[in-house]
């Protein structure tokens, strides 16, 4: 039987471990607390900014055209960005297979360039940009299936002004980039004004973004290309320090009304915790078309494109996110 003196003792040793149970449950919901504020906090601000892209309808148009199926494997997302106004599928400078494998740790990025001359179905040969253009995330996922046999489970249209927002909210004080050479460019529509001198700089998102768009030079869009790979990379580096933790909530509310995609928020929410879980060292890249996979051709009606070899990039696409 217990004594008294031993009943006494264990009674004191509960009290500090309900102390400490109830400090990581007041924790838990300050975090959430926290979280959810500044969450909505960045929504609101997006949404006053561009309040036309919010709209519901333009948010949903595409989501039940989109025939993607998830596996259980890794999780491939099509991510694609634009330019319109309104959330519409209008131009494209940017075509990306993201891939994320949380059982091994990895994450795979293939840009695929816009000039490559691909059969759309139901449209024949042209750019790959032109399946964005004509019919969306479905008609691009489409696309990629009949000439790569890739399969994409998700999209995501990403307007370029959200790619602003979430970068000034992640990293205010910019993000720190090597500018390799003086750019400078002027469209005729006054849409885009390049301005960058070369060095090392702390860029902002609209100076970031235009540092990943540029093009006018003799790489084109080749040099575009790698940019957009190193700016993602830089990205992620910035998203997972702590500063860019505790940002994340207000960046990812920011950065929510600019995006179109099939993903629900507990779907995307969910990514997004298991790509925080299982955080890759590093983002491995890859481009369409392959080194020596092409060669520049001109198409009546289609103007300069980029003549795949189909075959042989076809198996190293297949053989990158498989492998």
């Amino acid at each position: 039987m217990e004594s008294r003196k031993e009943r006494y003792g264990k009674r004191r040793l509960k009290k500090p471990i309900r102390r400490v149970l109830w400090a990581i449950v007041i924790l838990i919901v300050l975090i959430i607390g926290y979280s959810v504020f500044q969450y909505f906090a960045g929504k609101s601000a997006a949404e006053d900014e561009m309040g036309s892209f919010t709209d519901s309808e333009k948010l949903e148009q595409f989501s039940d055209d989109f025939q993607g199926a998830d596996s259980d494997g890794p999780m491939n997302v099509l991510l694609v960005g634009t330019d319109s106004d309104d959330g519409s599928a209008a131009r494209t400078d940017t075509i990306m297979i993201g891939q994320f494998d949380p059982s091994n740790n990895e994450a795979k990025l293939v840009s695929i360039m816009r000039d490559s001359l691909v059969t759309i179905p139901g449209h024949g040969q042209q750019k790959i940009n032109a399946a964005f253009a004509i019919g969306g995330p479905e008609l691009l996922r489409q696309t990629l299936k009949e000439n790569f046999d890739v399969d994409v489970e998700h999209y995501a249209m990403i307007n370029l002004k959200g790619f602003e927002n979430i970068v000034d909210t992640v990293a205010p004080g910019g993000v720190t980039i090597n500018v390799e050479k003086n750019m400078e460019y002027a469209s005729n529509d006054g849409r885009v004004d390049i301005d960058l001198e070369a060095g090392e700089h702390s860029l902002d998102g609209a100076s970031l973004l235009d540092y990943a768009r540029f093009r006018s030079d003799a790489e084109a869009d080749f040099g575009r290309v790698r940019r957009q790979q190193q700016v993602m990379s830089e990205l992620k580096d910035e998203v997972l320090s702590f500063a860019g933790v505790m940002r994340l909530p207000r960046a990812a509310g920011a950065f929510e009304p600019y995006v179109n995609t099939d993903m629900s928020t507990f779907g995307m929410a969910s990514a997004l915790g298991r790509f925080m879980m299982n955080t890759p060292d590093e983002i491995q890249t890859m481009r369409i078309p392959v080194e020596g996979g092409f060669r520049n051709a001109r198409y009546s009606g289609v103007g300069a494109v980029l003549e795949l070899n189909m075959e042989q990039n076809r198996e190293a696409l297949q053989e990158f996110l498989n492998d």
